[in-house]
């Protein structure tokens, strides 16, 4: 089995004092967070960053301290099976849009309940709830 790591984060903005989250639907369907594979000796912050930037051309964002989730899961690829292990944060965008990237197949702001239900993965699921509830009990003063 083939160990492959990843680095991503749940990605808001404010808009007109509500919080609203990113969703990418990827190529085969599943709504997911802006993620991606850790890059040579990147730290997974760094990865996160740039993963934000290149799926959904954002790059005025903060991440924000003390939290991060992570969750797993195994697949096929050419043959091989691979244990995927995810590093989510949580980080705050300035900038209003996002841009498609050819990477995924639709983009959408979506507040939290909205949010929770389209996100078609558990893993990634649960980790909304943690930091939706991180951000409402103060995580963005950290």
């Amino acid at each position: 089995m083939i160990e492959a790591t990843s680095s991503g984060a749940i990605l808001f903005r404010d808009t007109r004092g509500r919080r609203e989250y990113l969703l990418l639907k990827s190529r085969t369907g599943d709504w997911e967070f802006p993620k991606g594979g850790v890059e040579g000796k990147e730290e997974l912050q760094q990865t996160a960053i740039r993963e934000i930037a290149e799926e959904a051309g954002i790059e005025d964002i903060r991440l924000i301290d003390g939290f991060r989730e992570d969750y797993d899961y195994i697949f096929e690829a050419n043959g091989n099976t691979i244990h995927k292990t995810v590093h989510l944060f949580i980080a705050k965008s300035f900038e209003a849009s996002a841009e498609l990237s050819t990477e995924h197949r639709d983009l959408q702001w979506r507040d939290y309940e909205q949010a929770v239900n389209t996100i078609t993965q558990d893993g990634p699921r649960d980790i909304l709830k943690e930091a939706h509830e991180f951000l409402d009990n103060g995580g963005l003063d950290g």
